[in-house]
């Protein structure tokens, strides 16, 4: 009978069940890893676990992949954790198998298909990552606090925030991802931390500091400035644009169709 066990949804809920999957000597064959919360048709002859998450298992796994498999592995399971996949953490632990079997090496074996789902992962949350670097707005709310709000599809805040903390190292800001309720924050001259905000006050705040922004006139104004009429491509700009980016820009939002 297959064992099927739920994690949570974090690297270290990940990795827990990574742990627990492969000490329980139930056999690889015989075990799948679940993202608790996901949406899944329970399977028949199964037996469903639910996995505490535990930062002590967790930290072995992670010692293991580097000490095992490479430095690199691991950051490749790391970025793998943050993705949309809901069949995330189960196309991690398939990888793991071959890696700890294999070594290094194993992240250049594009031809398994255990390899290839790790490296589309990536190269998803890394594509949007960069774009986002691109398209990520500030609005300054009160005490000189600088804020982005952003809806990505992945969970690529933590990937974020060591760009911005480089460039903006001065200044107190915050990165907020509205589709997790979660947000980096920076103060000024100091270190970067995560942070859940689930807090509806939060939200009413920054929707307020957007809606009333004086930078966002200044954006659209900017924006129609220099714009030239007979060469507007809206396929081009699309392309370089995204529709899903535009409602978190001052330039586009409240009035995608302005030019």
């Amino acid at each position: 009978m297959k064992t099927v066990y739920y994690c949570e949804n974090s690297v270290e809920g990940i990795l827990s069940g990574v742990y627990t999957a492969w000490t329980s000597r139930k056999g690889h064959d015989n075990v799948k890893l679940k993202i608790m919360g996901t949406e899944d048709t329970m399977e028949l002859f199964c037996q469903y676990e639910e996995v505490k998450t535990d930062s002590v298992k967790a930290g072995k796994v992670v010692k293991a992949m580097k000490e095992k498999i490479s430095k690199e592995a691991y950051s490749l399971v790391y970025k793998s954790a943050l993705s949309k996949d809901p069949d995330r953490a189960d196309k991690i632990y398939r990888f793991l198998i071959y890696g700890f079997y294999i070594g290094s090496s194993i992240i250049d074996m594009l031809q398994l298909p255990e390899v290839y789902e790790i490296f589309l992962m990536c190269r998803h949350i890394d594509n949007e990552t960069h774009l986002l670097t691109g398209f990520v707005r500030f609005i300054e709310m009160e005490g000189e606090l600088l804020v982005s709000r952003i809806g990505p599809k992945n969970d690529v805040v933590v990937l974020l925030a060591p760009h911005f903390a480089d460039r903006l190292s001065g200044e107190n800001w915050v990165i907020y991802d509205e589709n997790r309720k979660k947000a980096a924050l920076h103060p000024a001259n100091r270190p970067w931390y995560l942070l859940d905000l689930i807090s509806p006050e939060w939200e009413s705040k920054l929707k307020k500091a957007s809606e009333e922004d004086e930078y966002e006139e200044l954006f659209k104004c900017f924006r129609k400035s220099i714009s030239i009429k007979e060469r507007e491509n809206p396929v081009c700009q699309q392309n370089h644009m995204p529709l899903r980016y535009r409602p978190y820009m001052p330039e586009f939002s409240h009035g995608l169709r302005d030019t």
